[in-house]
This record gives structure tokens, sequence and C-alpha cells, in this order.
């Protein structure tokens, strides 16, 4: 009997090792945000106490994700994810025990966000760069579905439920020590993960086990380079690469290999530049987080305390509706072919999924708190699963790690700015006033990029198949 298409990548050993590894993973995240959140409660922080752990997590991921990129294009990928396993849990089994004994103090709970921010900087690119090398091209979408479907289901539904109920009952710690299982297992499923080839030593795409007809996958009469990805366009905003621009550096000097890193670094800079409908989703999505993940992650705490007269748990609760919309739209994504207008569709999706946000400061209910921020996650949710399948199915194989961990600085690069003012800004402006700006700036400026970008151009003259 044929799989649903959102579940095809799973007949595959090696996607359901990776993929599994990273739904243990990512529910022990969502099981931090809320244990974050519970640790400084009980070691009577303010608002502006959780600003600076959390900025300070933030800058980890903004300190180390472009260092993440090279990583991933130039060592064995199976062995990035590895090492982020390990510190991982190291870190979380030592914040369990300082819990757990009652000697946790505020600085070390900002160090530990450090460290998983940091983790998250290598992880993203090496996941994302390991997909197209395990899964044929048109199942990228699917893969992405079922990412975006576990992400915000475990880190942002399941995670923080589980943690909720177990700050409520256990001692404190408790949530902790099972964070630090979590990250346990995963390191035991990568260890079994292999995925074939690296950056490194691939002569460019298509050349694994898993390539394609460029015809399968692409609407142009030119065939693509393999793996069915679209073949860069001269002229239309994706320069091809430079002859020979993968192959790899000899053994160098110091100064040599940090030259050579450098220039890694520019040369997806140089395409990210030069690729305006990237350029301009980038430019938005800096904007677009700054605006939304300091009220999220740092006022709706105090609004859930102070309006609805709820605690940590309620605050997870309303994190698990807003990654259960998440979850279930990346759910129907994954399920359908991939949209003709696939860069419209995306911008409406993410932008417009803002707008009920500003209801979030106004009400005194916890349902209507909860259904306008399962729509906001409704929205990530879906324009997430076509984001990562258009980077995967239109960026060069060799450069793809570089251009994701590109993407996740730019996307996070005023997130520690944002979790920082949150709770200043807060102290001065009525927190409607927030929110509302949230709610509408950020569609308008979605609208400045679908234009300034030439994106509905651009997506006609690159059409890719479902």
């Amino acid at each position: 009997m044929p799989l649903p298409r959102a579940l095809e990548p799973f007949r595959l050993g090696r996607y359901r090792v990776l993929a599994f590894a990273m739904f243990v993973s990512v529910f022990g995240a969502g099981m931090w945000a809320v244990a974050l959140v519970n640790q400084v409660l009980q070691l009577d922080g303010t608002a502006v106490d959780l600003s600076a752990v959390t900025a300070t997590g933030a800058l980890g991921m903004l300190v180390f994700v472009l260092v993440g990129g090279i990583a991933a294009d130039r060592f064995p990928l199976a062995g990035v994810l590895r090492l982020v396993e390990t510190a991982n849990l190291l870190t979380a089994g030592t914040v369990a025990v300082l819990a757990l004994t009652g000697g946790l103090r505020m600085w070390q709970l900002a160090a530990a966000a450090f460290v998983f921010g940091a983790g998250i900087g290598f992880f993203y690119p090496a996941y994302s760069a390991s997909l197209p090398r395990i899964l044929p091209a048109r199942q990228l979408l699917a893969a992405n579905g079922m990412e975006g479907t576990a992400r915000p289901l475990l880190q942002q539904a399941a995670g923080p439920a589980v943690a909720g109920v177990l700050i409520g009952v256990a001692a404190p710690g408790g949530a902790l020590a099972l964070i630090a299982l979590c990250h346990a297992a995963a390191l035991a499923l990568l260890l079994r993960l292999h995925v074939p080839g690296h950056a490194g030593h691939d002569a460019g795409p298509g050349t694994g086990p898993t390539a394609e007809p460029a015809g399968d996958s692409v609407g142009d009469s030119a065939p693509g380079p393999g793996a069915g990805r679209p073949a860069p366009v001269p002229g239309a905003g994706e320069p091809s690469p430079a002859p020979g621009a993968a192959e790899r550096h000899p053994p160098q000097e110091p100064a040599g290999a940090l030259r050579s890193v450098r220039e890694d670094l520019m040369e997806g800079v140089s395409y990210t530049l030069r690729t305006p409908w990237l350029l301009w989703t980038l430019l938005w999505a800096v904007l677009a987080v700054f605006l939304l993940l300091g009220p999220l992650e740092v006022l709706v705490p105090f609004l859930v305390r102070d309006r609805l007269g709820g605690d940590a748990s309620t605050f997870g609760y309303l994190l698990a509706c807003y990654g259960g919309a998440s979850a279930l739209a990346s759910l129907v994504v994954a399920s359908l072919p991939l949209p003709r207008r696939y860069l419209s569709w995306m911008i409406v999706l993410w932008g417009f999924g803002t707008l009920p946000f500003g209801l979030v400061a106004t009400t005194d209910s916890f349902w209507v708190m909860a259904l306008c921020l399962a729509f906001v996650g409704a929205g990530d949710g879906a324009g997430m699963v076509l984001w990562g399948t258009l980077l995967q199915r239109r960026v060069p194989r060799r450069m793809l790690g570089r251009v994701s961990s590109l993407d996740f600085f730019v996307s996070i690069a005023l997130m520690p700015v944002s979790m920082a003012v949150a709770g200043p800004v807060a102290q001065v402006v009525p927190l409607p006033v927030i929110f509302w700006t949230v709610a509408l700036l950020t569609p308008a400026l979605g609208l400045v990029a679908l234009w300034a970008g030439r994106m509905r151009e651009d997506e006609l003259a690159h059409p890719l198949a479902g």
C-alpha cells in the first residue's frame, strides 16, 4: 500500500534515523523553553531578567550559526550533529544537577542558554544540508513538512505541555532531568546515522545515490545539475557557480585555513546578495523576527500572569496551541504539491498570519489568546515548509550549508536585541500598542519584500514541479 505523500521519506532508513533524532532533540528543546521560564521565576527574576537570559541564548545562535554553516559544508554532517547533541547532553545534565541540589543561579541559566543556542547554530545548517543527500528531490517538500509538523508539535506543543505538568507535580529540576534524557536519546540515534558524502567531497549537486533527472522536478527545458534541483540561470538573480568552485582547498597552514574559511563565507554571502528572492526574504525575515520574538517569548508570560492569573504551565499550554496549529498547517502543506506561486504563498502565509497577534494583549480570555496564537503559529509553520524546500531546491548543494546558516543568521540577527529590549520597552509603551504594531507592520513589510524582490516574476521564471 502506498504511503501518504507526507510520509514517503520514512521509507528510507537513513531518513528515519535522522528524523527521529531530530524529534527527540526538539522535544527536549520545547521543554527547555518552559523550564527556563520556571527557573527564572523560581529565582524571583523579572521580565528584564528573562529578557537577559533568553537574549543570551539567542546570542549563542547568532555567534555560531555562520561557523555552523561552514562546518556543514566542510565536515561530515553526521559528525557535526553528534557533536551538537553531546554538548546539549552535558549542558542539560549539569543544569539539572544544579537545580535538583538547589545550587542553580541566574548566570548559570544564561550560560546554559548560550550553549543550547550555539548548538542550534550548528544543528540547523547540518540538518538542512543532510536532507538533499539522503532524499530524492521530489520528497524534500514532504520531509520539510514533516519537520515543520514535528518541530512545533514537539517543541512548541508536547514539550512545553509535558514540562508544565512536571513543573506542577515534580521537584524543581525534574523537567531539566528529562531534557537531558532526550538529548541522550538523540545522541544514541545519531551514532547510527550515515550521510552519504559531505560538501568537502562532493563535486556538485546530484552526485549522491538519490539523484534524479532534473525533468522530474524542474519546469525548464534545460536539465538541472542533478538531484532534481533547477540549474541557476545567469541573469535571473541566481549566478552560475564558478568553474571548480566545489573543489576543496588542499591542507594549509593556519593562516591559509582562516583565509579559506573567509572565502567560503564570502561565496555564500555573494550568492545571497545576487539572488533577489533570497535577499529580500531575508531582509524581511530579520525585521519580522525582531518584531515578533521578543513580545512572544518575553511579554506573553507576563500577560499570562497579569491578565489570566496563570503561571509557567499556563504559558506552556499557550505555546502548545501555537505549536499544534503550526504542526497541522505544516502537515497540510507537506501533503500537497508545491504551489506554482510558491514565493507569493510563502509571503502571504508568514506575513498575514500575524494579524491576530494584536488581540493577545487586549483579551482576558485564555481561549481567545490561544486561538490568536494558533493562527500565528499556523501561518509560521506553513510558510517555513515552503521556505526550507525552496532553499534545498534552488540553492546549489555545495553552498547549501553556508546559505542555510546565512539564512538562519540573518533571520535571528536581531533576535537577541528583540528579547533584550522587549522587557524595558514594555515599561514605557502600552502592551496593546506593541502587539498591534507587530500584527500590522509584519504583513506590510512582507508586501514590500514581495515587490522589491520581484518575486512574482521570479517564481514564474523558475517553476518547480510539486
